[in-house]
């Protein structure tokens, strides 16, 4: 995914379907020096974690 379209996810109040390695999460805020996102797994939402944008992959 790219940093634009993170970015989008992360402000929209939409649900939108994004996975890390497989798992749906939730775009929390995105970081364009570090290209990092803050994300949580929807079935683990207090277990946050960093990873990196192009990580993430938007399901269609």
């Amino acid at each position: 995914m790219n940093i634009g379209r993170a970015k989008e996810i992360a402000e929209s109040a939409e649900v939108h379907n994004v996975t890390y390695d497989g798992i749906p999460v939730i775009i929390q805020h995105v970081d364009d020096e570090t290209k990092m996102a803050r994300i949580y797994s929807k079935q683990n939402p207090e277990q946050e974690q960093d990873v990196p944008i192009l990580n993430l992959i938007e399901e269609t």
